[in-house]
């Protein structure tokens, strides 16, 4: 979303708000220092964050007499925004709550942008992503590669998870093999499954794949994320929502990204449903490595500012034309481009 001119009330508004936080957050900080001031807090200790709830999060004790136990904790306000799957350090407080007093360095971390154009925090210390899809609603390569250029530029393995199966038939068959055939030509991880076969169980192939991992589901609503995970982890109360018969959109039935630990090994981190995934806080330069295929002919251009738009001696053109990059992936990639493009250039245009 283009950002906009702020009339001077506007402006007011927001520095107030600003003023506002500033003033809380000051305030719960003297409260926390008079809290350790008076000895009220207890020891250092190291713990997971497995939920995120506004301005406190769930903290599980990873040490300690409490080891196991998940706390309530507020954060103190020299520490920068959290995320489920953060390890931290926490102190315990009074009336079962604690307080987070420091962040540990990150392996990885997943963002996406918001309608602002602002980055927000998904998940951190992932070890793989698993983009779920599924015959209904209709999977596009442009959704999907979204998420893929994202996991190449994270550095975080990305695993297609087809969900579903039994609702493939013979009108969506080849598009749906030809699709995934694409992705398994580049390398990419392939699993299908169905929620709905596997009943109250779930599928071996799911199985393998999240045992003794860190995973985060991610995909459109309506996918069946949460279906999945219901079979993962049947004691766990996550809602099921269904799709809109109407419009065959998702409906989001998870509201906060939440870390669950798996019976059989491993955890898995549920995140909200995502049905854009906007890159246009990347550069060109991040989009053109988020492509596998593109990123081997990258520099052997004819042009050293071709903008791989149509330009003469494109690299990536001539690649194309030599079947080494398919017609939709090229369509995706230059889709994405030029959404980017026209974002930066739109915010540029209005700052």
């Amino acid at each position: 979303m283009a950002k906009r001119r702020l009339n001077k009330q506007q402006q007011f508004r927001i520095k107030k708000v600003q003023e506002e936080r500033a003033a809380r957050a000051a305030r719960k900080e003297k409260k926390v220092q008079e809290q350790a001031d008076a000895g009220e807090l207890g020891p250092e200790q190291e713990g997971l964050v497995i939920a995120h709830y506004g301005q406190q999060l769930d903290v599980e004790a990873l040490e300690g007499d409490q080891e196991g136990d998940v706390v309530r904790c507020f954060v103190r306000a020299n520490i920068d925004s959290l995320v489920t799957g953060d390890k931290v350090v926490w102190r315990p407080g009074k009336n079962e709550t604690g307080v987070i007093v420091a962040r540990s360095e990150r392996r990885n971390l997943l963002q996406r942008p918001d309608n602002f154009g602002a980055l927000k925090p998904v998940a951190a210390n992932i070890d793989h992503i698993i983009l779920v899809i599924a015959p209904e609603p209709e999977p596009h390569d442009n959704l999907i590669d979204r998420y893929l250029v994202a996991s190449e530029i994270t550095d975080i393995p990305a695993v297609i998870l087809l969900n579903k199966t039994d609702l493939i038939n013979e009108s969506n068959r080849e598009y749906i093999d030809a699709l995934l055939g694409r992705y398994e030509a580049l390398g990419y991880e392939v699993v299908r499954t169905s929620a709905a076969e596997s009943g109250a169980k779930p599928s071996p192939e799911v199985e393998a794949l999240v045992k003794d991992q860190t995973s985060v589901f991610v995909g459109q609503s309506g996918v069946g994320k949460s279906s999945i995970i219901q079979t993962l982890m049947p004691d766990e109360a996550i809602r099921v929502g269904a799709v809109s018969e109407s419009t065959g959109k998702g409906i989001h039935t998870t509201t906060t990204a939440k870390l669950f630990h798996l019976p059989l090994g491993g955890d898995l981190i549920d995140s909200p449903g995502i049905r854009e995934f906007g890159l246009w806080h990347m550069t060109a330069q991040e989009i053109e490595y988020g492509f596998r295929e593109i990123r081997e002919v990258i520099g052997t251009c004819k042009f050293r500012n071709c903008r791989h738009m149509g330009d003469p001696g494109c690299a990536i053109d001539r690649a194309a034309e030599e079947g080494k990059i398919s017609p939709e992936r090229l369509k995706s990639f230059h889709r994405i481009l030029q959404d980017m493009t026209e974002q930066q250039a739109r915010g540029l245009k209005l700052e």
